[in-house]
């Protein structure tokens, strides 16, 4: 009995328990469900769903003529997931797969590449990595092999694509058109390292990213919902100014000069005198050794510094235009010695007596244009230092770049720095810090008859082909001083070509103008004791018709045996505008054959190519070459004066970069694989330029960039 009790006692308590425990879960669900439910509810919802962004794509830069000069390019991770792959497929196709993977990326035969994928098969390898990088067009031959033609889910191919900002030409204009580097993080803080156009129109060119949201469908698989999508607006394209050819000649005679006097730095200005467009601006210096490579590591041609003699033109406008002097009036130049208040100052070369004033400024005397401006201007030196004012040389110029810095003028109000001896150095150089795009605008003012030009670098906007945005020259001074006065200042820039500093580069096919100047160089904690010199010329050609304003700049190291500017300077601008002039870009008279040969009414672009499309071309408009070449050369055609076609033969010479320039691309592809070279193409239609400069060593295999327009 008591047994029984027992028993039903402990049936009644566990069974009380399991009462409780139930209705304690139900009234904790219940709370959940009223209390929590609906953050919880919202978790869930989060969980399945996602916001991703799309990212738009970068707009790209390019020069008038339609060569592209910086692009957003995609690139390829490929890795292979073997498991999904069947057997028979696989061994069916392998040596086939090897051989062409062999073949495509050449980094391995065909048996080491089949090892690596028969050993990753049996290992049931998922994310075998095949490739990292991979550029577009190997991309698409890649998917087409065996086994990888059949998707993912049959080929194994796991695609990841990530854009890469691509310079096609290097370091060429590196800090002119810039380099886009995404943003990281640094000190906590967002950092972007973006220099040059792809700053200063980074709002344009980067677009805005748009987003979606996806929802997951199963573990690892999710769908766009639907009308969800905010497209992306991709980045608008740049058109700049620069001209690639005139760019890459005079980075290379930038770099020769650089090179053959161990300078530290340089850089060369080409600015269009009708428009201030910069056709080009080329930036070369050393690392902090000052013995590395030269490279693109500075804006050279925004750095202030004290520009030394190409500054006296300042001085001769000031004292033409105030109508105290005339350039065939002499000067005494005191045998290149001088006293002014407590200094005295050299001429470069002593011995230079009484003479004309241009005769003076042809043969760059401080003391000449130190005393004409002491006499006239020591009573008022505000005067003189007005004239520096109006022509915009104590501002920035405003070019479309960031990082240029305001011009620094000494000035007679500021009595700390303004002494007796100021006014002469300053009629010299001295005491004012501008760029080298100043000094180039100032001669380009000259050179336009007057009239001073804004100096820019991009032309127009574009989207998806179509111009949104023009942008037109900007007149700065209509005139700089009347036309007598120009007059005169260009015979004195002539003189100095002519019988001056820069005599040892007049050109026997047209006339060049313009300054050399050499400056000490006192900056950035550099002492004038340290010997450091600013070589630089500054000029227009043709002087009877300018077309193009160009200022070479170059800094020397320490106490270099070689710094004059007629030394360092002007002969990278000499080969700089025999370039120009041998390409006939401008037109000017005397300049290169016009690139279209008149065969009776009809008008027909001569063009270089292989000689049997010339002979073709030729027998069709039955005008037949007399002449034999060998059917290997490339040719050019031309008329000469009674009207004949004449045929000049260019020899491939091996191991030697032949000029491709526009032929047609069949031909060009002959040619420079012919030479050993790889081929890589952009654009369509004829060729507009390429990577290698004419008459360089072709390196057996070297990659060679072809633009087409």
């Amino acid at each position: 009995m008591n047994v029984r009790r027992d028993i039903r006692f402990r049936v009644y308590v566990a069974f009380s328990c399991i009462c409780l425990l139930g209705l304690a879960i139900i009234i904790k669900a219940a709370m959940i469900q009223v209390q929590d439910g609906p953050t919880l509810r919202a978790r869930a919802q989060d969980m399945s769903l996602r916001t991703d962004t799309l990212f738009a794509e970068r707009g790209n830069i390019y020069t008038e003529d339609g060569t592209m000069l910086c692009s957003t390019i995609p690139q390829f991770d490929v890795h292979i997931d073997f498991t999904v792959i069947k057997k028979d497929t696989f061994y069916k196709h392998v040596d086939t797969l090897s051989r062409k993977l062999s073949n495509l990326f050449k980094d391995a035969t065909a048996a080491q590449y089949k090892s690596e994928l028969v050993k990753a098969y049996k290992d049931s390898t998922r994310y075998f990595e095949l490739g990292k990088k991979i550029p577009y067009d190997q991309f698409l031959q890649l998917r087409s092999f065996p086994i990888f033609n059949k998707g993912q889910r049959r080929g194994g191919l796991i695609v990841d694509t990530r854009n890469t900002r691509d310079n096609p030409y290097d370091i060429l204009a590196l800090q002119t058109v810039g380099k886009y580097q995404p943003a990281i993080w640094r000190d906590k803080k967002l950092v972007r390292n973006v220099k040059g156009l792809e700053a200063m129109y980074d709002s344009l060119l980067s677009g805005e990213n748009g987003w979606c949201m996806k929802q997951r469908i199963a573990a690892s698989k999710w769908a766009t919902v639907e009308g969800s999508t905010i497209e992306a607006q991709n980045g608008k394209d740049i058109v700049t100014t620069l001209d690639i050819s005139i760019q890459n000649v005079a980075e290379h005679a930038l770099k020769d000069a650089l090179e053959q006097y161990h300078c530290w730095n340089g850089t060369c200005i080409v600015m269009e005198v009708a428009t201030g467009k910069i056709r080009a601006m080329a930036n070369l210096g050393t690392d902090k050794d000052k013995n590395g490579p030269y490279t693109e590591d500075q804006n050279y041609a925004l750095v202030l510094a004290e520009p030394g003699s190409t500054f006296k033109i300042v001085t001769l406008l000031s004292l033409l235009k105030d109508g105290l002097i005339n350039v065939e009036d002499n000067v005494n130049c005191s045998g290149g010695q001088k006293q002014f208040a407590h200094r005295v100052m050299h001429d470069s070369h002593h011995g230079l007596g009484v003479m004309p004033i241009k005769k003076a400024y042809a043969q760059s005397s401080n003391v000449g244009m130190a005393t004409l401006a002491y006499e006239h201007y020591y009573k008022n030196p505000e005067k003189f230092t007005k004239h520096i004012k109006d022509l915009h040389l104590n501002s920035k110029t405003g070019i479309d770049l960031f990082g240029e810095h305001k011009a620094i003028l000494t000035e007679p109000h500021e009595k700390r720095l303004w002494n007796a001896a100021t006014l002469p150095w300053l009629a010299t150089g001295y005491g004012v810090m501008i760029t080298p795009l100043h000094t180039c605008m100032m001669y380009n003012a000259v050179a336009n008859g007057g009239k001073m030009m804004k100096p820019y670098l991009v032309s127009s906007v574009r989207e998806y082909g179509k111009e949104v945005i023009r942008y037109e020259p900007t007149v700065l001074e209509e005139s700089i001083a009347d036309k007598s006065v120009i007059e005169q200042l260009k015979k004195c820039t002539e003189e100095v070509v002519l019988t001056g500093t820069g005599k040892h580069i007049q050109s026997p096919y047209y006339a060049i103008a313009g300054k050399t100047g050499t400056a000490q160089v006192c900056d950035k904690g550099i002492p004038y004791s340290a010997g450091v010199y600013q070589g630089s010329f500054v000029g227009y050609f043709p002087a009877d018709n300018p077309k193009y304003t160009m200022i070479v700049v170059i800094r020397t190291k320490p106490h270099s045996h070689s710094y004059y500017g007629g030394t360092i300077a002007a002969p990278v601008f000499r080969m700089v505008a025999d370039k120009i002039f041998a390409n006939g870009q401008g037109s000017w008279k005397g300049g290169a054959v016009d690139s279209l040969a008149r065969i009776g009414k009809a008008n027909v672009v001569a063009k270089a190519s292989t000689t049997f499309n010339q002979m073709t071309l030729l027998n069709a408009l039955k005008r037949p070459m007399s002449s034999k070449f060998s059917s290997g050369a490339i040719t050019g055609i031309r008329l000469d004066s009674s009207n004949k076609v004449v045929a000049t033969e260019q020899a491939l010479v091996q191991n030697i970069v032949p000029n491709v320039v526009g032929m047609s691309l069949k031909d060009a592809v002959y040619v420079l694989e012919k030479q050993g070279l790889r081929v890589r193409i952009y654009g369509n239609g004829s060729i507009q330029s390429q990577s290698i400069a004419p008459g360089s060593i072709a390196a057996k295999g070297q990659t060679i960039i072809i633009q087409l327009s």
